[in-house]
This record gives C-alpha cells, sequence and structure tokens, in this order.
C-alpha cells in the first residue's frame, strides 16, 4: 500500500500532519514514536512529529534509531528534527532565545523538499532546545537570527529535518514542502 508513516512524540499537530499528507493523495497513519522498524516496513516514508519534552530529558519519548537505516525518506520536524540530531550523533542544546509564533527563516540551500521556497519565508517556530552540531553526512540549509540549524539535510539518506512546522497555515511555504516529500517519496 501507498502510505506514510507518521511518529507520534506527543505534539498537538501529528493529526494535521497526517490531515495535510492525506489531502496531497497519500495515506498516512499515526503511530507511536517507539515504534520499532520492523514494524515500519511497508511505509514508502516516515514523518517525525513535533513534541512537547526536550529529547534531552530521560523521559522523553525516543525512536528506533534504526528507522534512519531504512533506505526511505524521513521528514523530521520540530522534535523530531532534534531527536534525529541526537540520535545521529549531533548534539541538542538549550537555545539563547525561545522562538515562539511566526518567524522568517532564510533557506540557503533549495534542493528536495526545499525547492521552490524562497530565500526568506515566514514559518511558525515552537522551541528553545536546538541543534547545534549537525551529525555526519548532514549539511545546514536553513537558519534563523536565532537558530543556525533550523534545518539541516542528508540528501544521500533522503532525510529532511526542520525545526518549524509546515503543517500549520502559518507556515506560509509548508503545503510546498510537504507536497515536496510526497513526491520525493
Amino acid at each position: 500500500m501507498d502510505k506514510i508513516a507518521i511518529l507520534d512524540f506527543g505534539g498537538q499537530y501529528a493529526h494535521l500532519i497526517a490531515n495535510r499528507i492525506r489531502r496531497l493523495g497519500v495515506y498516512s497513519e499515526i503511530l507511536d514514536g517507539a515504534t520499532p522498524t520492523k514494524n515500519l516496513t511497508g511505509y514508502r516514508a516516515i514523518v517525525l512529529s513535533g513534541g512537547p519534552a526536550s529529547v534531552s530529558s530521560p523521559e522523553s519519548i525516543k525512536c528506533d534509531p534504526e528507522i534512519f537505516g531504512m533506505g526511505i525518506p524521513v521528514l523530521a520536524i520540530c522534535y523530531g528534527h532534534q531527536l534525529t540530531a541526537q540520535c545521529l550523533g549531533g548534539t541538542v542544546d538549550k537555545g539563547q532565545i525561545r522562538e515562539y509564533g511566526p518567524t522568517t527563516i532564510h533557506f540557503h540551500d533549495k534542493k528536495g523538499v526545499f525547492e521552490g521556497v524562497h530565500d526568506d519565508e515566514l514559518v511558525r517556530m515552537s522551541h528553545f532546545d536546538q541543534v547545534v552540531t549537525v551529525p555526519d553526512g548532514f549539511s545546514v540549509v536553513a537558519s534563523t537570527d536565532d537558530c543556525p540549524i533550523a534545518g539541516m539535510v542528508n540528501y544521500q539518506k533522503s532525510i529532511y529535518c526542520i525545526q518549524f512546522h509546515p503543517e500549520v497555515t502559518h507556515t506560509a511555504c509548508g503545503n510546498l514542502l510537504l507536497e515536496n516529500f510526497v513526491n520525493i517519496t
């Protein structure tokens, strides 16, 4: 079946992500963030949702790190962005400034899911922790004035990570990013 798994880390928008993907013509299922990789075969892609916890907290939900070796595209949003960095050897720490609400993001590279975005876009942020070093094989593709790593990507593995929320209407380029992701898979 042509379907995308959305791993839910307790964020308020997992159902909105699923709705947006379904409106793009692809069936999606919301699963627990800790779903084992063996239960994710048969999906053509995975989305890691946002979540309210800090990835540094021992109580926070963690994904199975083997999902990054499945050979299918991954879109990691907010908490998922930070979790991906942590799982693959990058570092996450508290930011200097909390970013909540509309924020201007600067795109430095516009390939893959970022194809067609403007150099500067208005996006919706909701975070305090942030990625401070990217894992090996990743490059920084977007930043804000307060978050130097607001987007990172490993093109070879089709892993796209963003600190902002593309699923909300407040992110002007959000639907374009989700549509690009659906078309990559």
